[in-house]
């Protein structure tokens, strides 16, 4: 597998492609699950492909929330700042703050089963948000919603990201994700970027074989 692209700061860059075309391997290569046996994985410059993944710039939201049922949503969100939970005056409010923004505010206290899927996921959302990491991973992560909650969610991200200065990839296999997203896409395809475009044009009018069969007639 060969990857070549860049994301700028308050961008969220759409991956779509085939099942096993990469996309999902692009991201653990960021995200430092996977390690590049060559070439350079670089954050504001600063090449990143040798640390750890825990001291990686990174965070990543996956299809299944991995939030731990027996405890609270506050905790759940609280570990993503420190594993202990032995939180600063300030890392408390902002845990506050992170709870309003993804509007949640009043249920840090109930349990994961309390709630919605949907409201489940927007705690995977706050999680990110408290660690201030200056990439965004976000593999199939609206997948399991319905279309309206999708575009919610993908609508409060990527006003998340641009406010932050983030930057983000999205995976999806659904185009319409891609559309609300993002000004660019790329198509991944047998662990290439294929191509890179607008959108809306890479959707529409690609001429590439490969993208319009994978598209069929959408």
């Amino acid at each position: 597998m060969r990857f070549e692209l860049n994301v700028e700061r308050g961008e969220i860059l759409s991956l779509i492609g085939p099942s096993g075309a990469g996309k999902s391997t692009l991201l653990h290569l960021i995200a430092g699950f996977l390690r590049p046996e060559v070439g350079r994985i670089r954050v504001d410059g600063e090449s990143i492909e040798t640390l750890p993944s825990a001291l990686r710039p990174v965070s990543m939201v996956f299809q299944q929330h991995n939030l731990f049922p027996h405890l609270d949503l506050y905790t759940n969100v609280g570990l993503g700042i420190d594993p202990a939970m032995k939180l600063t005056q300030s890392q408390q409010q902002d845990l506050c703050a992170a709870f309003e923004r993804v509007g949640l505010h009043g249920l840090e206290r109930r349990k994961p089963g309390e709630i919605s899927g949907g409201q489940r996921q927007r705690v995977a959302i706050a999680r990110a948000l408290v660690r201030h990491r200056r990439v965004l991973l976000l593999d199939e992560a609206f997948a399991a919603l319905g279309p309206a909650l999708r575009q919610e969610l993908i609508e409060l991200v990527a006003t998340l990201v641009r406010e932050r200065e983030m930057a983000a990839l999205l995976v999806s296999h659904q185009p319409r994700d891609a559309l609300i997203a993002s000004k660019r896409a790329a198509f991944v395809q047998s662990g290439h970027i294929l191509a890179l475009d607008q959108t809306r044009h890479l959707l529409e009018a690609s001429t590439l074989p490969e993208v319009r069969s994978y598209l069929g007639s959408i």
